[in-house]
């Protein structure tokens, strides 16, 4: 912290023109695109996800840097009329510090979706990554030094979140916070920072619920719910982890599915052709299997998988075959819980109000997704549902200009878009006296 605050006080990092962070920043986008595949495979050897996926994740990183270098020298105030002889103008200043706590499913995508902004704007900043991932934030960090960056402006420590993200978030230099992880540590992230009154984004997971209808093209429909849950062994926040089908195709849908499940190419992330890699650790392995371990005593229908996948090619990974779950009422922990994990329930549903209920029976609300042919089903459901981001007929998508946020117990605050680099600044008000009387 001592390192960020003295780069923030003394570089011309805050103070200077953002055309030179822009640069930094594009020259940064453009070492890693040049080190893509290097990079791509330190987040598959970090993480385990197929490399196919983690050249997605590398790519959308370089993206994010670029567009965030756009914006650097577009930070702007206003002009506000006011009465008399008077000039009234706002400006936006950096904050100062700010300190980016990132989780492990994306250890790089989500780290730098904060942390870009941040730098735009003219902050210090310090990223923790996850224990379990550091090793792309640590490579990251080591080039931007190359790219320019000033030594201090972008720092890097590792540790668990207990120790070092506690003292982070105490430490009195600390200007804002960002979090993505889980609602309980997120709950602690929030308190800490509430406790200073310290600008917070909090990015707090989902159940993500997919509505598909009769009247949708189900080929399609089948291969966008497959991707939305089995991507990343189902180790995304926005995991379409719910499917909520017309009762009047669900024995065909979810037949269609579950072929598509059963074809999926799993295993270690650095073979060529894998679809979808290992559980990030045995923890996380055991935990899935404790879910589907309940849901099976207490009457559910494992329609395919749920074991672990232990031949001799993958004995030694955290390998759950793709899984499709039935027979499980709403209430249960299955469907209300966040599993992370490539776990899929299933809920019919009959009419599109019965549809959004379902949906909305949860406490997160990050992700929802409509599946339909028919414009005005489209847009009645995205606009009932109660989630930060919808999409309709595409599975999880979005792109560093689009807002990414949730509502509900999925977290506070927006990451992504235009705006974003304004979350890291402050708004300071200038009033200037041109000759109006004193008053009195």
């Amino acid at each position: 912290m001592e390192c960020a605050e003295k780069a923030f006080r003394e570089s011309p990092w805050a103070g200077g023109d953002g055309s030179q962070r822009s640069k930094a920043l594009q020259k940064l986008a453009a070492r890693l695109e040049t080190e893509l595949d290097r990079f791509a495979e330190l987040e598959t050897r970090n993480m385990g996800k197929t490399l196919r996926e983690a050249r997605g994740d590398m790519q959308f990183t370089v993206r994010t840097l670029e567009y965030m270098a756009g914006l650097a020298d577009k930070i702007e105030g206003e002009t506000i009329p006011v009465p008399g002889g008077r000039l009234d103008y706002t400006v936006r200043e950096p904050l100062g510090v700010t300190v980016h706590i990132a989780p492990w499913n994306f250890p790089l995508v989500l780290a730098i979706r904060s942390v870009a902004p941040a730098l735009a704007a003219g902050n210090a900043v310090v990223l923790k990554p996850a224990s379990l991932t550091p090793l792309s934030a640590l490579a990251l960090a080591r080039l931007a030094t190359a790219a320019g960056i000033p030594p201090g402006i972008l720092n890097v420590v590792v540790g668990p979140g207990s120790e070092v993200g506690e003292t982070l978030l105490t430490d009195p230099r600390t200007r804002a916070v960002s979090f993505t992880g889980s609602i309980e540590v997120g709950a602690r992230v929030g308190a800490l920072a509430a406790a200073r009154h310290l600008p917070t984004t909090l990015e707090l997971g989902g159940k993500g619920p997919v509505l598909v209808f009769a009247d949708a093209d189900l080929d399609r429909a089948a291969k966008g719910v497959l991707w939305g849950i089995f991507g990343n062994a189902g180790q995304m926040c926005w995991a379409g982890s719910r499917l909520l089908v017309q009762a009047s195709i669900e024995e065909s849908f979810v037949a269609k599915l579950r072929a598509l499940a059963e074809k999926l190419k799993v295993g270690p992330g650095l073979e060529p052709g894998m679809e979808m890699g290992p559980l990030v650790s045995p923890a996380q392995l055991e935990r899935v299997l404790g879910f589907l371990e309940e849901a099976r005593s207490d009457g559910a229908r494992i329609l395919t998988g749920g074991e672990r996948l232990s031949d001799a090619a993958r004995v030694r990974g955290n390998f759950l075959a793709p899984t499709i779950v039935a027979g499980v009422p709403p209430e249960h922990r299955l469907v209300r819980e966040e599993i992370f994990g490539p776990v899929l329930s299933v809920l019919p549903f009959g009419t599109a109000e019965e549809g959004i209920r379902l949906a909305n029976g949860s406490e997160f609300g990050l992700l929802g997704t409509v599946w339909t042919r028919d414009l005005s089903t489209a847009h009645t459901v995205a606009r009932a549902l109660e989630c930060g981001m919808v999409g309709v007929n595409d599975p999880p998508l979005t792109f560093p200009q689009s807002p990414f946020a949730g509502m509900k117990g999925s977290g506070a605050g927006f990451e992504q878009g235009a705006r974003a680099p304004e979350a890291y600044t402050r708004r300071k008000n200038v009033l200037l006296n041109l000759g109006a009387p004193r008053a009195g």
